[in-house]
């Protein structure tokens, strides 16, 4: 009796302990997030407010997602070759240098021009640090927390991102009104230090990167077994160059099916979110009115329903089947985004919004859980590094489409037709951790 009572002591431990380091994970995590987010956006509201140049306001806007994408999938490849918690930290322990020293240059850039140019610097290498870190934080997620409950605590870091998304906007425009943009900037560097304090605490634990487990490479066939057991060699030898690890990711990303097919739905998805969520403000101001009051209210209810998608999967946890959580999300998703564009009521609208937002959160949280499942953990880095990349490319490319489509016809009827689609899509995706059929 005394052995058994020491071993469930112990195993309530080990329970506790894997979860107190994922909620500090997830905490360190979410302060960082909450000081860059902040600086992005007082830059760019500092930029749109002095200039009131659509050609400066869309330089930064694309500096803030083009270094992302590049970087992405080399920032994958790292991931998986060098430790992810280091990388992590020196990721935004860069990002609050580059902070700095734009803290310290700025009453030496007396013009405009030069201003502009260095907070258009700034953003860059912010951009590539950024593209360097999400990779590493997705695949390491599954280091600290049990494959059972992966769903819950993608949930929680979705409840968490999605508050710090609603929260900054709304401190970046406090700071920027009673203060000045070097002052908000160093918001930056305070949110960074306990970041780092609090992931340095957290140990990382976990297969070995660059080296594929055998079971996952007996369950590849032809070429991706090959490619396997390639990468395997090369890491062993510690002799994998940096191209050869790249080319393996992306091979074993386009040959093993799972992985593929969960790509294409999720880079599909954030396409066809353009015209109901990042074009939202456009319809608003035309449908309901150009009031400040309508813009925020609608840009609330979508941030909120994201919040409270995120607390209800770190709750629920989905569905038993994730394929049904992941359909399920995508039917109502759909649905919202037609009612969001033939409702002529405002209220509605913002009901529908925030519906919206928490079926989103629900569909990125469910791929985002069979990715981390689905891939081995040696190549898991540049998985999400490419997860990024299709984040960070599909984006820009629905608004190039969408944008200017929107200008030739009723913005309503684009809404309808892409939930139509997506509705399509949910009743017909079928999931499984060892299969993915998408239409």
């Amino acid at each position: 009796m005394n052995i058994l009572s020491v071993l469930n002591k112990l195993n309530a431990e080990h329970k506790k302990g894997w979860r107190r380091n994922a909620v500090l994970f997830l905490v360190s995590q979410s302060i960082t997030l909450f000081g860059s987010t902040l600086v992005q956006m007082a830059v760019v509201w500092y930029v749109t407010l002095s200039t009131s140049s659509g050609a400066w306001t869309a330089a930064f806007s694309i500096c803030s997602y083009l270094p992302q994408f590049l970087i992405s999938i080399p920032g994958g490849v790292w991931a998986d070759r060098f430790s992810r918690k280091r990388l992590i930290i020196s990721s935004d322990l860069f990002t609050a240098l580059i902070t700095l020293a734009m803290i310290v240059l700025m009453p030496y850039l007396s013009t405009e021009p030069s201003l502009l140019s260095g907070l258009l610097l700034m953003s860059v290498l912010r951009s590539l640090c950024a593209g360097i870190q999400t990779p590493a934080v997705n695949a390491a997620l599954p280091q600290l927390v049990p494959a059972g409950q992966l769903q819950r605590f993608n949930g929680i870091n979705a409840a968490f991102q999605s508050f710090v998304q609603f929260a900054a906007p709304a401190a970046a425009g406090a700071v920027l009104s009673f203060g000045t943009l070097r002052m908000t900037l160093l918001i930056d560097i305070f949110t960074a230090i306990p970041g780092i304090i609090l992931l340095s605490a957290v140990p990382l634990s976990g297969e070995h990167p660059g080296e594929l487990s055998a079971e996952s490479s007996g369950n590849l066939s032809g070429r991706s077994s090959g490619l396997s057991r390639r990468s395997s060699g090369l890491s062993r030898r510690g002799s994998q160059r940096f191209s050869s690890a790249l080319k393996t990711g992306l091979s074993y990303a386009f040959s093993h099916s799972p992985v593929r097919r969960l790509l294409i739905l999720y880079g599909l998805f954030v396409f066809l979110c353009v015209p109901a969520g990042f074009l939202s403000g456009l319809l608003v101001s035309r449908a309901y009115g150009s009031s400040y009051g309508y813009l925020t209210a609608a840009e609330l209810a979508g941030f909120a329903g994201m919040t409270a998608g995120g607390a209800l999967m770190g709750t629920w946890g989905g569905f038993s089947r994730k394929e049904k959580t992941l359909s399920a999300g995508l039917v109502l998703f759909g649905a919202m985004t037609v009612l969001m564009g033939t409702t002529p009521d405002f209220p509605l609208y913002l009901v529908f919004m925030l519906v919206y937002g928490i079926a989103l959160t629900a569909v990125q949280t469910t791929i985002t859980t069979l990715l981390q499942e689905c891939t081995d953990a040696s190549v898991r880095g540049r998985v999400f590094g490419m997860l990024g990349s299709m984040y960070s490319g599909f984006l820009p490319l629905g608004m190039a489409v969408f944008g200017p489509l929107s200008d030739q016809m009723p913005l309503q009827w684009i809404m309808t037709a892409s939930g139509i689609f997506l509705i399509c899509t949910g009743l017909r995706v079928r999931v499984s951790r060892s299969s993915v059929h998408v239409p």
